[in-house]
């Protein structure tokens, strides 16, 4: 018979945490994107589905539903030289409320010479009481192309979600060739729906998006990207970067508008199929 030992009364239980973590590199084979190498740990995962094209599709999942103060993920992604990814998310990626701590999820990405990566994950929602942290790390060569992409949610208007209280981080890094090209960080919480009213932030509105396109051309989608946008939101370019951001009242219609952009500037690519099933 095994005795397992009494826990010490003294000793406070510690909630089960997630942690994932998981890298994917990619490399051009007869003039086709495919696998160079794949890791994944804990409930950190990565589907390869078929393409039609020479490019490469890869959906992250997170196999616990979402995730809570304390948790963590780590997503890496590299592309060789003369390779087309694009990296997006299952679903909807949920952030439920925290009883303690922050969930911390890091994605890092490098772009090798003469590639084009699309970083286009469906929309981050975030509960009641959530708190998240997240950083973007980007590394373009000289002569690489990427469009990023990361919508999210305030709480879902269809669910009836008055979201009063979260916390939210959001720090993007972009380099080219070395050089830091684009920085920002997004902060807002923990009362948070008083600062949402704010006209600074999203003047009331519960969802926004932030797209970045990286690419010599940018400028000549300025125009048809200012008429899909509208007055909820606005787009600008320089120095061979098209920066655009969306507000809406609720996801459905941030998507009315994100889809047709992300169309836009993905260009022949156009929107992973797993943003519509």
């Amino acid at each position: 018979m095994i005795v397992h030992p009494s826990p010490d009364p003294g000793t406070e239980a510690r909630p089960q945490r997630a942690f994932g973590a998981a890298h994917l590199a990619v490399k051009p084979v007869d003039g086709r994107t495919r696998i160079g190498t794949l890791y994944q740990e804990g409930c950190a995962k990565i589907l390869l589905p078929i393409t039609d094209d020479d490019s490469l599709e890869a959906v992250m999942v997170n196999t616990s539903g979402g995730l809570t103060g304390g948790d963590e993920m780590h997503w890496k992604f590299d592309t060789a030289d003369d390779c087309k990814a694009q990296v997006t998310t299952q679903a909807c990626e949920r952030i439920y409320k925290s009883s303690g701590g922050v969930a911390d999820v890091a994605s890092t990405i490098r772009i090798g010479e003469r590639s084009s990566l699309a970083w286009l994950p469906q929309e981050t929602i975030l509960f009641e009481g959530s708190a998240l942290k997240r950083t973007l790390t980007v590394e373009l060569a000289a002569t690489s192309r990427a469009l990023i992409v990361e919508p999210i949610v305030f709480g879902r208007k269809a669910m009836g979600e008055d979201i009063q209280n979260c916390s939210f981080r959001d720090r993007w890094r972009i380099h080219r060739d070395g050089k830091l090209i684009h920085a920002e960080d997004f902060a807002i919480g923990p009362q948070s729906a008083a600062m949402l009213e704010r006209p600074a932030l999203l003047g009331g509105m519960r969802t926004m998006a932030t797209l970045l396109l990286v690419d010599s051309s940018a400028e000549r989608h300025l125009e048809a990207s200012r008429k899909i946008i509208g007055t909820k939101g606005g787009v600008s370019f320089w120095s061979g970067k098209l920066l655009a951001r969306l507000i809406d009242g609720d996801a459905y219609s941030l998507r009315k508008r994100l889809v047709p952009l992300i169309e836009l500037l993905n260009e022949t690519a156009g929107v992973p199929k797993v943003w519509s099933i």
